[in-house]
């Protein structure tokens, strides 16, 4: 993926990266991208360059809290007129605070809280706020099946009323929810560019074609980025469907009886099982084990957003059993030191994409060609010799 010469194009307003704590480590990665991008250019000798090459983006700021567990929002330079991004990972679990003398984990509520400080504490000086959030907030409740909430919907008119102008967020669990602001810039971004080249580079005896791999959906509601996989690397498709029990819930949610497969064939060939997330694992373990028993060849378990609510020693004993070869999950959302030390575990990197796609957007151009992946994934399979 390469980055368009720009530097002859107005900027919108001058760049500023504003990362929360939950997004520290990959707003550093994303500010480190764009500073040695336009460190190479030659902008135009014009006022509206003034301030285009900088050492860092990253605007100085935080959000302390009081005993009580309180916080307040605090930017420690000016902001007005420009152009702000702001990054938050709703699913950073790693960080804490005290409340009374008691640790407390800071939940998605909490991360979301903060965010919205951080717009208020902006007081709308600056020129265009947008909102890049990988894991959309409570983006699983996206629809009203009962008498339910409806978080997510509630949370994206909510910021677009405090004034952000665009969200970015990545293999949103359903996109449809972006018609709660239909006016507003809402932006869902699919990693399988990222995904195809983690798993070329990271894997140099696979082959991606019909014959030796197969792209499972583990259910219904993950067709379609199976779908697009499966076209763009010329293999076929498959897919599972959950039997679940509808009398009772456990957790939240309606149990599951089995994962029943409808698909051709999949004896003797490489499988990538791809989902939006792994939250506790026992459905892509489940699916697994299912493709295990039909004979499937090695296992590639793809997700962008690894949770891993109920730890990693699942995913253990299943990579020590031979259920599954590599697990692949973004950068988008924490990852525990621990997942990263694991020797079947695959990182992909999201930092530049990210980058790409705030340069270019700070420059008011078009970034359809970041959106919609299919030339590069097209090129990144010739590279490796895959057509």
């Amino acid at each position: 993926m390469s980055q368009k010469d720009l530097s002859q194009t107005i900027p919108y307003g001058d760049l500023a990266i504003l990362p929360l704590e939950s997004s520290r480590m990959i707003g550093k990665k994303v500010d480190d991208y764009i500073v040695g991008w336009r460190n190479k250019s030659n902008p135009s000798p014009s006022i509206h360059f003034t301030n285009y090459k900088k050492d860092s983006y990253i605007i100085d700021a935080l959000c302390p809290r009081f005993g009580s567990g309180e916080a307040k929002g605090i930017i420690n330079e000016s902001i007005r007129g420009k152009d702000v991004y702001i990054l938050v990972d709703v699913c950073n679990h790693s960080l804490s605070y005290k409340v009374c003398g008691q640790i407390n984990h800071m939940s998605p509520d909490d991360h979301y809280q903060d965010l919205k400080r951080m717009i208020s504490a902006i007081g709308g000086k600056a020129r265009r706020i947008t909102v890049i959030m990988p894991f959309l907030y409570e983006g699983r409740q996206h629809r009203r099946s009962s008498r339910e909430s409806l978080d997510c919907a509630l949370a994206l008119q909510e910021l677009t009323d405090m004034g952000v102008e665009n969200i970015i967020t990545f293999d949103a669990h359903d996109p449809r929810v972006q018609n709660a602001i239909p006016l507003k810039s809402f932006e869902t971004v699919q990693p399988t560019y990222q995904f195809i080249k983690a798993l070329l580079a990271n894997v140099p005896d696979i082959h991606m074609n019909a014959q030796n791999m197969m792209i499972i959906s583990p259910d219904e509601g993950a067709m379609g980025r199976a779908i697009y996989f499966a076209n763009v690397a010329g293999v076929d498709v498959g897919t599972f469907y959950k039997r679940r029990d509808y009398t009772r819930i456990v957790e939240g949610r309606n149990p599951i009886i089995a994962h029943e497969f409808l698909g051709s064939d999949v004896a003797g060939k490489d499988v990538v099982v791809i989902d939006d997330m792994i939250s506790s694992g026992e459905s892509m373990i489940d699916v697994a084990t299912e493709l295990k028993r039909r004979n499937a060849n090695r296992i590639f378990i793809a997700s962008t957003f690894g949770l891993f609510t109920n730890g990693l020693e699942k995913f253990d004993e299943a990579y020590k059993s031979g259920l599954f070869y590599r697990l692949m999950t973004t950068n988008l959302v924490y990852q525990p030191q621990e997942l990263l030390e694991r020797e079947y575990y695959i990182d992909v990197d999201m930092s530049k994409y990210i980058a790409l796609l705030i340069d270019t957007l700070n420059h008011d151009a078009s970034i359809s060609e970041y959106l919609n992946p299919t030339d590069r994934i097209s090129r990144i399979l010739k590279k490796y010799h895959q057509e």
